[in-house]
């Protein structure tokens, strides 16, 4: 069953303004009928303010009449109302960010421009006309912006902007470019563990002459090793 917001300090109001039974009221309130006697008889760990449940639209006063009048009596909990949650709309955006909209809408629009301008009004939150300026140069302050990527300057997610742009490019068909800035630098890596690997290969094979007992240069003894005549 829902409960208050606040269940203890709605039974120290209830306790107060009410003939509700401690039963009625813990009931109600979700608490064990022992916490309600001591909030009534004030030996509660914490002194608590009274919550007016009527007034927060959980409980109505013909709602106690009746709770009043039958001991047994277990009170209804109205239907508060529903809290406003933005679920669609433009991304919020910082005011001290604001000023940096253009210059990532540019970015977007000259490097994929195969991105709608919904989905760059969504991802960076935005409107329409601001981005059809830009694209069409006709943007008021067009003199003064500078592409820059979005996610530097902090507007959108990294992983959001390739999540796009994967699927802007899917849907018009275009393939997404492979990224080959860390190809030199994996043929270096393969080539270096190639060299470790051939150099290992070696030290191994000239240390086949040292006798049994002996230490070889890193450090190993090979008791079973047969001394050379």
């Amino acid at each position: 069953m829902a409960q208050p917001l606040m269940p203890h300090a709605t039974a120290s109001w209830l306790v107060d303004n009410t003939a509700l039974s401690f039963e009625q009221i813990a009931t109600f309130c979700g608490l064990h009928i022992l916490e309600v006697q001591a909030i009534a008889d004030d030996t509660a760990a914490t002194k608590l303010t009274g919550r007016d449940p009527v007034r927060a639209g959980e409980l109505t006063l013909a709602e106690i009449e009746k709770g009043q009048a039958d001991p047994s009596y277990e009170l209804v909990m109205s239907k508060g109302p529903e809290q406003v949650r933005r679920t669609k709309g433009p991304r919020y955006t910082p005011v001290s960010k604001r000023q940096d909209k253009p210059d990532g809408i540019a970015w977007i629009v000259r490097n994929h421009p195969e991105i709608t301008d919904g989905q760059i009004s969504s991802l960076i939150g935005t409107t329409r006309t601001t981005i059809a300026a830009i694209r069409d140069r006709t943007h008021w302050n067009i003199a003064n912006i500078v592409p820059k990527d979005p996610v530097t300057l902090g507007l959108c997610p990294q992983r959001e902007l390739d999540a796009l742009v994967a699927k802007a490019a899917k849907a018009a068909g275009v393939e997404a470019p492979a990224d080959n800035r860390l190809e030199g630098d994996r043929e270096a890596l393969i080539e270096e563990l190639r060299a470790e690997r051939d150099t290992a290969q070696r030290e191994a094979e000239a240390g086949d002459g040292e006798t049994a007992g002996e230490m070889d240069p890193r450090g190993f003894v090979d008791p079973f090793r047969k001394p050379q005549a």
